[in-house]
């Protein structure tokens, strides 16, 4: 656990200067216990915070925070209540294609038999 000042806020989280080479980051996600829209409105550039280390990443330059003190390195992240319920009706695979609709359905009513006609 360290004291540091907050350098930078961002829309995914904040950097904060812990007295190394390279400011760590602490994501959205671990901000607090709460949900959080906007890390804003939690924190600003300048503030003096207690964070954990979680991960260093040294070939990547990285290094992960959290303001969670009670969160453990290694750990996965916890998601608020709020963003685990928003996704959790969602279960069709994201890149499945999309299936048209056959010539009886939305698309083949009065408007596709004028176009056809039309046609002829």
């Amino acid at each position: 656990v360290l004291e540091g000042v907050v350098t930078n806020v961002t829309n995914f989280g904040a950097f904060v200067d812990i007295g190394v080479h390279q400011d760590g980051l602490v994501h959205i996600s671990s901000l607090t216990d709460r949900f959080v829209k906007d890390p804003r409105e939690v924190v600003k550039a300048g503030d003096i915070v207690r964070v954990k280390v979680l991960e260093v990443d040294a070939p990547r330059k990285r290094i992960s925070l959290t303001m969670r003190l009670d969160e453990k390195a290694g750990q996965p992240a916890r998601k608020p209540a709020e963003a685990r319920n928003s996704s959790a009706g969602n279960t069709k695979p994201r890149n499945e294609p999309r299936q048209s609709a056959p010539m009886g359905g939305a698309m083949g009513n009065a408007f596709a038999a004028a176009l056809s006609k039309a046609k002829k």
